[in-house]
Order: C-alpha cells, then sequence, then structure tokens
C-alpha cells in the first residue's frame, strides 16, 4: 500500500487530477480488503467457527460428515482463522487454475491450501484456502505441529477467493447457502449435543 499511497500523493503534487484520484480510490480499496479486524470468538465445546468472512455457496450433512464452502469476494474481510484449537497435523499447497472461486469446480482446480487438523475435542477436521479469479497469492501463517486456538488467524487469500471446510461424522450443521457468515464469529457447526453457541452482536 505504501507505493501507492507515495504515487497517489505524487500526482496531487504534480497536477495530475485524474491520475491522482484513480490512484487514491485504488488505495481506499485496498486499505478496505486488508484490514483486519478484532473478533470475540464463541467459546465451547465442540464448536466449529467460521475460517473465513463471506457468503455460503455449499452447506451439506450425511453420512459421512458436514461439508461448508464459503466464497469471499473483494469487499469482504480476506484474513482466515482457525475454526477450532487443536494442532496443525497436515498442509498441502498445490498449484493450479484461477477460475472463479464462486463456481464449484474452483475446489479441485484452483491453487489452493488444505490444512488438516487434530482437534482438543478429538475431532479431525479440514479446510482449504482456494485461490480465486483475481487472487494470486495464498498466505499461511501457521506450519505443521503449531498448535493453534479458535480464532486464531492462519492466513490470508488476497483477493476473491473461497474456503471449504470439512467435519467428520456427528457434528450438525448451522447454517445454509445463502447465509453470509463472520470468521471468527459464526459457529458453522457443532458435535451433536454441544449447540451452537452464543454469536457476539
Amino acid at each position: 500500500m505504501i507505493p501507492t499511497a507515495l504515487a497517489t500523493l505524487a500526482a496531487w503534487l504534480l497536477g495530475w487530477t485524474v491520475a491522482a484520484v484513480v490512484l487514491l480510490l485504488l488505495l481506499l480499496f485496498m486499505i478496505n480488503f486488508f484490514r483486519d479486524p478484532e473478533r470475540d470468538t464463541p467459546q465451547g465445546e465442540g464448536l466449529f467457527v467460521s475460517p473465513a468472512d463471506g457468503k455460503v455457496v455449499t452447506a451439506e450433512q450425511g453420512g459421512d460428515g458436514v461439508r461448508v464452502d464459503i466464497f469471499m469476494n473483494v469487499f469482504d474481510v480476506h484474513v482466515n482463522r482457525a475454526p477450532m484449537s487443536g494442532e496443525i497435523t497436515a498442509m498441502e499447497y498445490t498449484r493450479g487454475r484461477f477460475v472463479n472461486a464462486s463456481f464449484p469446480e474452483a475446489s479441485d482446480e484452483n491453487e489452493r491450501n488444505r490444512f488438516e487438523m487434530r482437534c482438543e475435542d478429538g475431532s479431525r477436521i479440514a479446510f482449504t484456502q482456494i485461490a480465486g479469479l483475481v487472487a494470486r497469492r495464498i498466505v499461511s501463517y501457521v506450519h505443521v505441529g503449531d498448535r493453534v486456538r479458535t480464532g486464531q488467524r492462519i492466513g490470508m487469500i488476497r483477493f476473491g477467493s473461497r474456503v471449504n471446510c470439512e467435519m467428520p461424522a456427528g457434528y450438525e450443521l448451522h447454517v445454509k447457502p445463502g447465509d453470509h457468515v463472520t470468521a471468527g464469529l459464526t459457529v458453522l457447526a457443532s458435535r451433536r449435543g454441544e449447540g451452537a453457541g452464543d454469536e457476539p452482536a
């Protein structure tokens, strides 16, 4: 953002009004995109909290478990958070294409980074950062063997993208397609008998 800010200032000082306005709008967009607000994460056993801001595009519950896919547009906060507390047991980065992240095929074709976790409640879960049409870089803040807590920042995807979540059998779904969810706040699912918890206002 610093180069853009300097370019905006230079264009303004040189009297290049149109260029200055365009650069200012770009700078404001970047400031908005890279925002990283604090979140008061719900606490409770067996709560799977959303790792991403965005719109739920898939929410399925079956005998094998629960799957929730979240599409992040360019106006959503793009910092991703740990959905549960536990240990990162595996990370697998895959190069790929940059299909629009709102399309189902993006899950299998796009650049992505898959995390697997062994949670404190004994569950084994997975979630995948998936690059989108504009996104060209996935950033991770954690490594295999790291212990994380629910709501902890674990990485980000730059510009429009997607995060897919996988939970084992025994979890109850709490969202549906079309819902807007918030990283570190919205409970996507919970282990049966634990309840959904309270989402802060």
